[in-house]
């Protein structure tokens, strides 16, 4: 019986750490700063806004303040039709924080995260950017490479989840809110495979 019980431990631990790496790649973790190899400096910083969009916004400032790229591309539109977007939510988050007016780009018409890569890979291609770096939630990270990557498809596309996150932790699978988001960005990549994604 309790060697049993052990084996389900296990299991489940196995279940929740790959999870949390699957759902949640981090290209930059290995990276203090912007240098060479892996860790080059990009030509912009992608962020979607949805869930916790200040935590994402914030962190997109941290990289453009630390040097990682001299742009910002802001992207979401209003979730209540009646006020600002939220690419000009965050504008005005990213411009209270110290950036520049001129290194900040919005496209507020995305609505669903496939029409987020849709209208970025316009902006992208206008601009001639080949690196990008894209900051998201950590649950959302996966399938949102998987848009972006499908829409960019020359362009090197490197991953960085927001590391505040009212929505998501390390902690996430204590809270059945972290196991709704899990499983359905799970489904959602599914969705994406078969080719049905929004």
């Amino acid at each position: 019986m309790i060697h049993r019980l052990i084996g389900l431990v296990l299991i489940a631990i196995a279940v929740i750490v790959g999870l949390s790496y699957y759902l949640s790649p981090d290209d930059l973790k290995d990276c203090p700063r912007p240098g060479s190899g892996q860790c080059q400096k990009a030509g912009a910083i992608i962020v979607i806004s949805g869930g916790d969009t200040e935590a994402r916004t914030a962190e997109a400032v941290k990289l453009y303040q630390a040097g990682w790229a001299p742009t910002i591309i802001l992207s979401g539109a209003a979730a209540d039709k009646s006020g600002p977007s939220n690419a000009a939510a965050m504008r005005k988050q990213a411009e209270a924080a110290g950036v520049s007016a001129a290194a900040l780009v919005m496209d507020e018409r995305s609505e669903t995260t496939k029409q987020n890569a849709q209208e970025v890979a316009n902006i992208i291609a206008q601009r001639g950017i080949k690196r990008v770096i894209l900051v998201t939630s950590g649950y959302h990270m996966r399938r949102a490479l998987a848009e972006f990557s499908a829409q960019l498809p020359n362009v090197e596309l490197r991953a960085h989840p927001a590391a505040q996150d009212k929505h998501w932790s390390a902690w996430w699978w204590l809270t059945p809110w972290g196991w709704w988001l899990a499983v359905g960005e799970l489904l959602r990549i599914g969705l994406f495979a078969l080719g049905v994604s929004r």
